[in-house]
């Protein structure tokens, strides 16, 4: 059946949706949004993780005080975090989901299937096969359907029991405690990466990394640790010490006005592979660190899963393990954005796969817009973390509106 119309249809309750939300609320605009509460940080992150980010840098901005990380804590009477504490996976968890109650109390859990274009508007349709019109979309779907598992792999990967298959990536596991006892080779260079062997050894099982970065990276000791005079070298800023994320964390829409091939090589490098810095006793002298590795070949040998592997020098090398966990990230592809039909799929313009955003974060589609990860390649790196949804629902909150007038 088709439902009502709506002004703006918000797709995914993560940070940057719950926050789009917030500060939408009170224009006088239908709204709705849709997707289980923070179900990417809750379905596919590690129990026992940390995020890599800091207390200050770890708020979903409300546009509002008063409901910032701190004021969660003090809510509940936990200590708030402060300076560089490293913030737990399941306190961030309660206080996204005390946020959605809060100031985003519509959250509807369906699932968004199909969005098309009609009439200028576009037509939405559901997981409980509701049929309605919006005049403007705002996609803050999260990470999670651009999880990447390189080709040499990704034959030997299974969605139905990611544990079991042969090769899984990092974001299927909530739980690493299915791999006690087992051979593990994390393949990544990364905080995930890095992460996810820690926690592997730490839940009992035998883990090495291969990692084509050499030497894999560990950030530098936090300000508080760095004493006055290398602070003074290097401003700090959401994203960490230095002039680069400084630049990025101030001025996003600069960023998007650099030239395509800068933008790209920007967003690679910038905050590129590394672990966080209280990783670092975790993982060195506990875990096989194997970089310079590059996986050539995998294939199943009875209960195992065999890796060829050429290392930086050119020689070949074989790897055995019982699970390969494919720590790679995340990658925006052709064919991601499945929700979208397939004509608006072709309209939208891309910049080897990114969306192309304009001014607001709209997309060459006029009344598309997207916000969070997606974003990254128009707005910089501050759009893969929780710190960026001030500016991004900001900015997109004033285009949506005048949008959907």
């Amino acid at each position: 059946m088709t439902g009502n119309n709506v002004d703006i249809a918000v797709i995914g309750a993560g940070p940057y949706g719950l926050s789009a939300f917030a500060h939408l609320s009170g224009l006088g605009l239908c709204v709705r949004i849709f997707g289980k509460t923070m179900d990417t940080w809750k379905s596919h992150m590690p129990v026992g993780m940390y995020l890599k980010s800091t207390p200050r840098a770890s708020s979903i901005a409300a546009g509002r005080p008063g409901y910032a990380l701190a004021d969660f804590c003090m809510t509940v009477g936990t200590t708030p975090l402060t300076g560089d504490d490293p913030v737990p996976l399941d306190l961030f968890l309660r206080y996204g989901e005390w946020f959605a109650e809060q100031l985003v109390p519509a959250v509807e859990p369906a699932t968004v299937r199909r969005v098309d274009r009609v009439n200028g508007g576009f037509r939405v349709e559901t997981s409980t096969r509701e049929r309605f019109d919006a005049k403007s979309v705002l996609v803050a779907s999260g990470l999670i359907e651009h999880a990447y598992i390189p080709p040499e792999l990704a034959d030997l990967a299974s969605a139905d029991n990611p544990s079991e298959a042969p090769v899984s990536h990092s974001s299927q596991h909530t739980d690493m405690s299915v791999f006690a006892g087992r051979d593990v080779a994390v393949v990544g260079a990364g905080q995930s990466a890095l992460e996810s062997a820690a926690l592997l050894f730490e839940a009992g099982a035998r883990p090495i990394v291969l990692a084509r970065r050499s030497p894999v990276q560990f950030n530098a000791l936090p300000d508080s640790e760095r004493g006055d005079a290398r602070r003074s070298l290097k401003p700090d800023s959401p994203l960490g010490p230095g002039w680069s994320l400084f630049a990025c964390s101030r001025a996003p829409a600069l960023f998007r006005r650099l030239p395509d091939h800068v933008r790209l090589d920007m967003v690679a490098r910038i905050l590129g592979p590394s672990g966080a810095w209280w990783l670092r006793e975790r993982v060195l002298d506990r875990i096989g660190i194997h970089t310079g590795q590059r996986i050539t070949r995998a294939v199943v040998e009875g209960s195992r899963v065999a890796l060829q592997v050429v290392t930086s020098d050119g020689a070949v090398r074989a790897v055995s393990a019982d699970h390969v966990l494919s720590a790679t990230g995340y990658r925006i592809g052709a064919d991601n954005f499945g929700f979208l039909g397939p004509e608006l799929r072709r309209s939208l313009a891309r910049l080897r796969g990114w969306p192309r955003l304009g001014a607001g974060f709209e997309s060459s589609v006029s009344g598309l817009f997207f916000v969070g990860f997606p974003a990254a390649a128009s707005y910089g790196p501050l759009m893969r973390f929780v710190c960026g949804t001030g500016y991004a629902a900001s900015r997109v909150s004033q285009a949506l509106a005048a949008s959907s007038l």
